[in-house]
């Protein structure tokens, strides 16, 4: 069991279907020949092995079985594996897509200890005041067209 927890650390965030593969070439299997053998679809396999397909728990039982891995193994990888992808969507929510803005748009802070929820007004502001098409539409995306709009206008206008 340490063994696994070992490999779990090393594994975790990693498609449970990439360590498929390399688990059936360790022992030279052909992924069509090995998903017949456990009686399942050679493109399910295929496309499991891809990262494009999710792992389920009786096919994770069969290949656990066949290729002696520990019982849960896989599907423990493809619990981090969905934790890591809810994680990164969130950190999308949470931050602006930094690698859209110029350093040099925010050349009097690090941009890394920008508080972009209480200092939105401030970001949006500086970014429609001194920044390109890129930058105003990642700003755009990041806090909807809503804040935008109550954030860029002029003084005197008149709410609609």
């Amino acid at each position: 069991m340490c063994i696994m927890n070992q490999e779990l650390e090393i594994l975790k965030g990693i498609h449970p279907g990439i360590i498929l593969d390399r688990k059936l070439k360790e022992k030279k299997l052909p992924k069509g020949r090995f998903a017949l053998l456990i009686n399942e679809y050679p493109q399910t396999l295929g496309a499991i092995t891809k990262g494009k397909r999710n792992m389920n728990i009786p096919l994770a039982m069969k290949i656990e079985q066949e290729l002696n891995l520990t019982e849960g193994f896989l599907m423990t990888l493809q619990i981090f594996y969905d934790i890591k992808q809810v994680k990164h969507k969130l950190l999308e929510k949470t931050n602006p897509d930094l690698s859209k803005l110029r350093r040099g748009l925010f050349w009097d802070t690090d941009m890394n200890k920008i508080d972009w929820h209480r200092q939105r007004r401030a970001v949006i502001q500086r970014v429609f005041e001194r920044g390109n098409s890129d930058e105003k539409a990642e700003i755009t995306r990041f806090y909807g067209d809503i804040e935008i709009k109550q954030f860029t206008k002029k003084p005197g206008q008149m709410h609609a």
